[in-house]
């Protein structure tokens, strides 16, 4: 099947959901609201509770109108959680456009690698569906070739820069989205503060066997004190050190 039989068909199914929604709404006319504000309330929605607090009845009702009208706008959850997606993407592309063209391509990429993780640490559900459909994320695939650029300023073969930019996006959302995890209940209800919540494994590191244990009784006061972003930037340059010195020497 050609790529625009199956977005034909992905179209046609889009409409029958919605023209079905309509029907199901007792032939409701086309709602007042528009695409922006359905997809700027749905990030609202995911930013204050995530993933399970976006159901289209709360989108509705956040709207001021019926469920079915949501259906005049995307064709289910997953078109909706894609575009929220692209939405706050384009943020990030924004806030990376001057990130191109310096002296040191490394130095860009790191740049547009800070901006994105930042998003992401502060909202976490973004992980899950970045460029998940670069059909409705066109976004996403800007942002993707945005990166790719300073790679390719590189002089690295295809191969070489299709790894270095996923290496760098693989471990930016992997490591935004556990730093942007919810934290412990008791953190949340005041009763130990980070520090303390850190200090008491800390202790626990320092129990264990320093024979059965060297590695952890090594980086036991790293761990205690540590700073999740400084820890996020010193794995980043680690990574893009490997990724300079392959650029230096490509064979």
């Amino acid at each position: 099947m050609t790529a625009g039989a199956t977005q034909a068909r992905g179209t046609a199914r889009a409409g029958a959901a919605r023209a079905g929604a309509a029907r199901a709404g007792g032939g409701r006319r086309r709602a007042s609201h528009s695409l922006e504000a359905v997809i700027g309330e749905a990030v609202a929605l995911l930013d204050e509770a995530g993933e399970p607090a976006l159901t289209f009845r709360a989108l509705a009702a956040r709207l001021g109108g019926g469920v079915a009208s949501i259906y005049w706008y995307v064709a289910n959850k997953d078109e909706l959680l894609d575009r929220a997606t692209d939405h706050v993407l384009a943020g990030v592309l924004v806030d990376t456009e001057g990130f191109t063209g310096s002296p040191d391509p490394i130095d860009d990429l790191r740049a547009i690698a800070v901006s994105l993780f930042g998003t992401i640490v502060e909202r976490p559900w973004l992980a899950a569906y970045f460029m998940r459909d670069t059909a409705t994320q066109p976004n996403g695939l800007l942002l993707y070739e945005r990166m790719g650029q300073q790679v390719l300023r590189l002089g690295l073969t295809p191969r070489q820069s299709f790894h270095a930019v996923s290496a760098v996006l693989g471990f930016v959302i992997g490591i935004a989205a556990d730093l942007g995890q919810q934290p412990p209940q008791e953190v949340l209800d005041g009763k130990v503060t980070r520090d303390d919540f850190l200090a008491r494994y800390a202790a626990e590191w320092r129990a264990l066997d320093p024979a059965a244990y060297p590695f952890l009784h090594v980086v036991v006061d790293e761990f205690a004190d540590h700073d999740d972003a400084d820890q996020f930037r010193a794995g980043l340059d680690l990574l893009l050190a490997g990724l300079r010195l392959q650029a230096q020497n490509p064979d």
